[in-house]
């Protein structure tokens, strides 16, 4: 983009006059930086252009655990571009098109390095087509609690659950939550299984021996959000009583106790409305599969999916990170107390709300448990550190710092802060900095005495 300042001079003579233009040289195309630079995933994410739009359709094969796929990704050039990334591991790419045109390319690590035919001009909305098969292998390590996560096959299909960086393993992809975009997702899987994903269900249509899924999430959302969970699923579909339309499978004969998906997920996202802002997707669900081997539940963006963890506070923790995590997402991963601390504070507003227990009372349970000398209060909760992210510190001393903040702005400002912040940065991004800035202005208070203590002081803080 050229950038022409201009500057009319009067001359001396009755109606003359000139206009003299100043032309800034045009941008040398160069290679678009290979991460957005998080210091907990310096690869994740890609720059030199921003993602506007997924379209992906994916085949799966249940016996032998491979996919096909083609994702067109739509972007829009943010400078000159010689070369860009995109994050795709482990899977082979046969062919890439920028613009409907070959382009070539090559692997380096996790990246996937694509040189249009010509360069892209900053400014230039482009698609890149990428085509890719192979067996997606699940991630591991010590961040999510020592569990594997990301694409796991299970005995009738997969589980898909991606926090934070397992995206790339599915499909190519600008994989942060700084990078979020709407999907389109089109699942191709044998005839008989279910395949559930993000959004609102566009289409199903049988094809011979397979079914074609079609789902589009309209809502922007991070990549890490995405799911294809596929298998043999009993679903059921209605609304809210508050009237927003639900979506719920459960994986055939599994055993699900006393938790009743539906109903704790219709009244927990209608409660959630009106105490976070009204909700921020199309729709609310759950997806609930047989998959033992994952320690956890994710809330993927309109309908959590349930491992073997699940239960009711699961569900209203899930839930919550509908409005903090999923609609309001991290602007880097060290922030990740802003979903977590918040999922779990909504836990302990769910316990007030049923009146089991208050929030206080809650907070006083947990902060009780760890002694001055544990382990737990020595993270800096504003910057866990990569391995740590999801560490009991960050889910519950982020609450506790919430607890406390309500208890020095008051119940009037606090359950103001919570709608503001949620409308503020709807689909977007945020940082801690600006929830201190908020919660400042909205109770009149100076309060980073208080964040600093409660997120990062290196001890146990002492009670008033």
């Amino acid at each position: 983009m050229t950038r022409t300042p201009t500057r009319l001079l009067a001359l001396a003579t009755a109606a003359a006059s000139a206009c003299l233009i100043s032309a800034a040289p045009a941008q040398h195309p160069s290679p678009g930086a290979a991460g957005i630079g998080d210091s907990y995933f310096p690869h994740e994410g890609n720059g030199g252009f921003t993602v506007r739009h997924y379209n992906l359709d994916v085949s799966y094969a249940p016996d032998t655990g491979r996919i096909d796929g083609r994702t067109t990704v739509s972007a829009r050039a943010t400078q000159s571009l010689s070369s860009f990334d995109l994050d795709l591991q482990q899977l082979d790419v046969s062919k890439v098109e920028v613009d409907g045109r070959p382009a070539a390319f090559r692997h380096d690590g996790d990246e996937l390095v694509i040189t249009p035919r010509h360069a892209l001009a900053k400014g230039r909305a482009f698609t890149v087509t990428v085509t890719y098969g192979g067996v997606p292998q699940a991630l591991g390590g010590p961040i999510i609690f020592g569990s594997k996560y990301g694409w796991m096959k299970t005995k009738d299909g997969v589980f898909v659950a991606c926090e934070p960086n397992a995206a790339s393993t599915w499909f190519p992809s600008s994989d942060h939550p700084s990078e979020k975009a709407t999907f389109d997702i089109t699942v191709r899987a044998p005839k008989g299984l279910t395949a559930v994903s993000n959004g609102r269900l566009i289409s199903t249509r049988d094809s011979g021996a397979t079914t074609v899924t079609h789902w589009r999430e309209s809502r922007p959302m991070a990549t890490y959000l995405a799911t294809a969970t596929i298998g043999n699923f009993d679903v059921r579909t209605g609304k809210t009583p508050g009237g927003i339309p639900e979506y719920v499978a459960v994986n055939k004969g599994l055993q699900t106790g006393k938790t009743d998906f539906w109903g704790i997920t219709a009244a927990a996202t209608d409660y959630w409305s009106k105490i976070f802002g009204p909700y921020p997707f199309e729709e609310t669900g759950a997806i609930v599969d047989d998959m033992p081997d994952a320690h956890f539940s994710l809330e993927v963006q309109s309908k959590p999916v349930y491992s073997a963890v699940r239960s009711e506070t699961t569900i209203v923790h899930e839930l919550a990170h509908q409005w903090f995590g999923d609609s309001v997402s991290v602007e880097r991963w060290k922030d990740i107390w802003l979903n977590e601390g918040f999922a779990t504070y909504a836990q302990w507003l769910w316990d007030e709300h049923k009146g089991t227990r208050s929030a206080h009372d809650s907070f006083l349970k947990a902060y009780n448990g760890y002694k001055p000398d544990d382990a737990f209060w020595k993270i800096d909760v504003a910057d866990p550190q990569r391995d740590t992210m999801f560490s009991d510190s960050v889910y519950e001393r982020g609450a506790m710092t919430l607890q406390m903040l309500r208890e020095r702005i008051g119940d009037k400002a606090f359950f103001k802060l919570l709608p503001t912040w949620t409308a503020q940065h709807r689909y977007g991004n945020a940082n801690t900095a600006q929830f201190v800035a908020l919660a400042e202005k909205i109770s009149g208070k100076d309060l980073g005495d208080l964040f600093a203590t409660w997120l990062s002081s290196p001890g146990k803080p002492a009670l008033r």
